[in-house]
């Protein structure tokens, strides 16, 4: 009896730790995730880094393995699929694609690392590269 009390106690704290991660996916740990509804905007500061705006004061930069160069064009548009669940949370949720005008020609921009920016190196983002 012991045992099975124990194990529902064990089931309902767990329970109770996922509830709380999907109610704010950066959780007490600090994490760097965002909800995919909560992405806003995005500009490029070269071919490749890019910088995101989340929740409406949040920022991110994303350092891409390679070049890619279409991300500067004025006519560039970010094509973005999302893998896994609705939070993006490292470089690895990222799938992205740049296209000039027909998305049926886009060049696949591999993300290296997703960093958070905390409030002084959001201020510091230049203002041709702000979101």
């Amino acid at each position: 009896m012991r045992s099975l009390f124990a194990g529902l106690i064990a089931a309902c704290s767990l329970f109770g730790l996922a509830a709380s991660a999907a109610a704010d996916p950066a959780g007490a740990t600090g994490t760097q995730c965002f909800f995919v509804r909560n992405f806003e905007n995005w500009k490029a500061s070269d071919a490749k880094t890019v910088y995101i705006r989340v929740n409406h004061n949040e920022f991110y930069r994303l350092d891409l393995v390679s070049a890619c160069p279409n991300l500067l064009s004025p006519s560039s548009h970010l094509i973005s699929k999302w893998r896994g669940s609705d939070t993006v949370c490292s470089a690895l949720d990222w799938d992205l694609k740049v296209s000039q005008a027909d998305p049926q020609f886009s060049v696949p921009c591999i993300v290296k690392t997703m960093t958070k920016l905390d409030p002084a190196a959001a201020a510091a983002i230049p203002k041709n590269a702000r979101p």
